[in-house]
């Protein structure tokens, strides 16, 4: 997932003056949400607007390989909801990120029978992040401890490119680096679920 940071001056709607100077927009959780259906998806980080890059044919097929495959278990198990890249989750510091897929655990879901129109609150149980070309060990490090402090309890960060995931248990580090030999488990969180690695990034054979 890569991400430009738009400027508040240009791209970001503005809401009068304070000493002569444009004041950028207070994002709240109704401004964001009527962004203009243009295509793009956006996530709020320090207050700003951030844009999230296109991204390639091979991110969307592992991306919808997950969906696909862990989605279904998840349904069938009843072990909570998914969620795609385009929903966005309210931190406790303000920001609403958007991770690549997610899943809240049924746990966290109680009570709730119909989801809102608007934002959860808080960071999926499980976190997936899928690495694009344009993504910053400082910018990937940030969104790991911001997920980690508002709920989430397993992270997988897949590189397409390399072929391998890191799976996160704590914003501390990764606790496992997976290869194409091994099995990619939805450990506590997702109990009983398995995907070969192999399988993730397996070639087209039409």
């Amino acid at each position: 997932m890569s991400a430009v940071m738009r400027s508040p001056t240009t791209n970001t709607p503005e809401v009068g003056l304070s000493n002569g100077l444009l004041e950028p927009k207070v994002w709240t959780d109704a401004a964001f949400m009527a962004l203009p259906d243009d295509g793009h998806r956006y996530e709020i980080v320090g207050g700003e607007l951030v844009e999230m890059g296109n991204s390639g044919a091979l991110h969307g097929y592992v991306c919808s390989t997950l969906m696909i495959v862990l989605g279904g278990y998840v349904r069938l198990q009843n072990l909570g909801a998914m969620f795609d890249s385009s929903t966005a989750f309210k931190m406790i510091n303000g920001n609403k990120r958007a991770p690549d897929l997610s899943c809240f655990a049924k746990e966290r879901l109680q009570g709730i029978t119909v989801l809102p129109t608007g934002f959860l609150d808080g960071a999926p149980d499980l976190v997936v992040e899928v690495l694009s070309p344009g993504n910053t060990v400082e910018e990937m490090d940030r969104k790991v401890e911001e997920y980690f402090e508002n709920g989430t309890h397993l992270l997988w960060m897949i590189n397409c490119k390399q072929q391998y995931v890191l799976v996160y248990r704590s914003a501390s580090g990764p606790d496992r680096l997976l290869k194409v030999t091994d099995v990619l488990e939805g450990e506590d969180v997702v109990p009983g679920f398995g995907l070969a690695i192999a399988d993730l990034f397996q070639k087209l054979s039409f």
